[in-house]
């Protein structure tokens, strides 16, 4: 159960900071000055802390005040917008979703179109976020991890696991350098990703080739720019094979090798735990899965 201040009583401290004064926040509210007082009172003590220095003309913001004031002003204006958007669109059911960045730039996107089609009614807004989610302090409904899947305190729904395999650009390949056996990559350039620089020595271990003797590589701070600078010619890349499969068909990237590293990790959609689902967040759970399995077929 939440333990919330008094909502009124939030109310009349935000009026009464922007302000600055009791009086004028008593007049904007259609309250007595006394009123306000009193609310602004029963928030201290609620809180346990003093919110504002009286003055005799005006109020002004403790740096406790200060703080809470933002994160108060946030709130309301998430309630404002929420409340706006159902009087507007009150057919419309938003679902909030943050993607890590290289699923929803290579995976997601270019389904995005099909899943509006079939689900029109259903709004998503997305944001890209690496970071792990406190449903609890946040208005996000639900998110793409990567990882093991051990998070605790959320519901975990399976989406791929993650297997990478060597990708490039077609033009990539010339006489003078070509890709035909593993050993021939020490005539490229290995594009690494910065925080996990061991993938490549993994793979070469696993294709049974002695890892020394790479001396050139570019590194890059994601898979998502990996991927990209291979597509560009700038080297070849380790990609997961799932989020390439667009790129391969459209013969934008070749992989020259079928041998793939298991990272023994996978994506997954997570939400609150025990969170009654609505109706967006229902489809596009059952939609994405679905979409999942069809693509690793």
């Amino acid at each position: 159960m939440r333990r919330l201040p008094p909502l009124n009583a939030i109310r009349v401290f935000e009026s009464a900071a922007r302000n600055e004064s009791f009086v004028l926040a008593a007049d904007e509210l259609s309250v007595t000055a006394s009123a306000v007082s009193h609310q602004i009172k029963t928030l201290e003590q609620f809180l346990g802390v003093v919110l504002f220095r009286r003055n005799k003309r005006k109020v002004q913001l403790t740096p406790q005040g200060e703080q809470y004031l933002l994160s108060i002003r946030y709130a309301l204006d998430e309630i404002e917008v929420a409340t706006q958007r159902l009087k507007s669109n009150p057919e419309t059911d938003v679902v909030t979703i943050s993607v890590a960045p290289n699923f929803l730039t290579r995976w997601l996107m270019p389904r995005m179109q099909r899943f509006q089609k079939k689900f029109p009614e259903v709004e998503l807004q997305i944001t890209a976020s690496t970071g792990l989610i406190d449903f609890n302090r946040s208005n996000t409904d639900m998110a793409v991890y990567f990882g093991k899947g051990d998070w605790h305190d959320i519901d975990v729904h399976f989406l791929s696991d993650v297997f990478l395999v060597p990708v490039c650009s077609p033009g990539l390949i010339t006489q003078d350098k070509p890709l035909v056996k593993p050993e021939d990559l020490r005539q490229h350039t290995l594009i690494h990703v910065s925080k996990r620089l061991d993938e490549w020595p993994q793979w070469l271990h696993l294709s049974g080739v002695e890892s020394v003797g790479f001396s050139r590589g570019l590194r890059l701070s994601s898979s998502q720019l990996a991927t990209a600078a291979a597509q560009e010619g700038l080297g070849v890349a380790l990609a997961d094979s799932t989020l390439s499969s667009r790129e391969i068909t459209e013969g934008k990237l070749i992989m020259p090798f079928d041998i793939m590293l298991d990272t023994q990790k996978s994506f997954y959609l997570v939400h609150q735990k025990h969170r009654m689902l609505t109706h967006g967040m229902r489809v596009f759970k059952e939609w994405v899965i679905e979409e999942m399995c069809d693509s690793c077929v």
